[in-house]
């Protein structure tokens, strides 16, 4: 029970008290010196609005329940922002001791009541930066789910960089959009741990059955495919069962939306491909994607096979297509052509220096077929090389 002489003498020394605690804030802890000016003002209020509220809370302890409310009322809300709860553990701390120097010493009889307002205030304390925690989780949660969203639906390129930047993705490098099933005992948690481990940072969205996750690597690579790829591996038992997607690498994550789309356009062929891997590669669908309308797919086949053979040799590109329609016949093929089998040999051999693909292998043979199909019909619409 408070005492008029103890609570007329706690009030006559508050400002004295006050002066002295943020003179001892600044002597005890480097980062509280080292803060701007505003900030350390708001600091020092916290800690003065402490000596008040254990004055108040002494004349009344029932009125405070939760006598943290009261001293952290008046900060600015950034602060919470600006140090953490072990920091703001240090202020009230120092607050405690500079009430046991000053106070207790004098009077002895006050030590029950300095130890219990400390109690109520770190456990005060620690409730705000809990809620504070809870509700920047939820925050963060919706913005990631809008950002992975707004990478899938394709939107601009400048909004999705800034939603990124206020959402904290600390990845520098390049980037790929992964996509599969979800997991029934989804594990998002788990997911960014095995990220972290493979040096990545992870965005994860859930969209329905559909689980998205946007890999960036921490730093840029000259050759980002292989820790991409570990990355995704690493990743791979949080999907559900079924055709686990990676779309190619793009240089930032403003261009993500490239490697979603063709991840999204391997997925929904990826039921023709005979292929078990998990992940599997969105340009390894190249002719299905192709074959069912996508032009990224037809672009980067015809780029990437026709064209450097139509532009480099001729003679190279029609020893190709004959070999390809003769069925991959060495014999049928000298033939059609009026010249040796050897001679087909070695035109193979150079396609595949042009354009780093066996035309010998049933697989990368058909991608070349479809590549030199489509670059046929993209010349006659356009009128090249008729």
């Amino acid at each position: 029970m408070a005492t008029p002489k103890h609570l007329a003498w706690l009030q006559s020394i508050a400002g004295e008290l006050a002066t002295a605690t943020v003179s001892k804030l600044e002597q005890t802890l480097d980062w509280y010196s080292k803060m701007p000016p505003a900030r350390r003002a708001a600091v020092g209020t916290v800690a003065q609005n402490g000596i008040t509220s254990f004055i108040d809370w002494y004349q009344d302890p029932k009125s405070q329940p939760w006598a943290a409310a009261d001293v952290f009322g008046s900060a600015p809300s950034e602060l919470l922002r600006s140090i953490s709860l072990q920091e703001t553990l240090q202020v009230i701390k120092v607050a405690v001791e500079m009430v046991e120097e000053l106070v207790v010493k004098e009077h002895p009889d006050l030590t029950d009541a300095v130890l219990r307002y400390s109690r109520d205030l770190a456990f005060g304390a620690a409730d705000i930066y809990a809620r504070a925690a809870e509700a920047r989780g939820l925050w963060d949660a919706r913005l990631e789910a809008l950002v992975v969203d707004s990478i899938i639906s394709g939107e601009t390129s400048q909004e999705i960089s800034s939603r990124v930047a206020a959402l904290g993705w600390r990845a520098d490098g390049q980037v790929a959009v992964m996509l599969g099933a979800t997991l029934r005992d989804n594990d998002p948690d788990a997911m960014r741990k095995a990220a972290r481990k493979s040096n990545s940072d992870l965005m994860i969205g859930i969209q329905g059955r559909r689980q998205v996750a946007v890999i960036g690597l921490a730093k840029p690579s000259s050759d980002p495919n292989p820790a991409i790829l570990a990355t995704a591996l690493a990743l791979e038992p949080y999907f559900g069962p079924g055709a686990l997607i990676l779309g190619p690498t793009v240089q930032a994550v403003a261009d993500a939306q490239r490697s979603a789309k063709a991840a999204l356009s391997a997925n929904a062929v990826a039921q023709a491909s005979s292929s078990n891997s998990r992940p599997l590669l969105a340009d390894e669908l190249l002719p299905e994607r192709a074959l069912a309308g996508d032009a990224l797919a037809k672009s980067t086949l015809i780029e990437a096979y026709y064209s450097p053979l139509a532009n480099s040799s001729q003679e190279l590109l029609q020893t190709l297509r004959k070999y390809l329609e003769c069925g991959r016949s060495l014999e049928a093929t000298s033939k059609v052509l009026f010249v040796h089998a050897n001679t087909v040999r070695y035109r193979l051999k150079r396609v595949f220096e042009e354009v780093n693909a066996d035309p010998t292998d049933a697989r990368t043979a058909f991608v070349l077929q479809v590549a030199i199909t489509l670059g046929a019909i993209s010349d006659q619409e356009s009128g090249t090389r008729r």
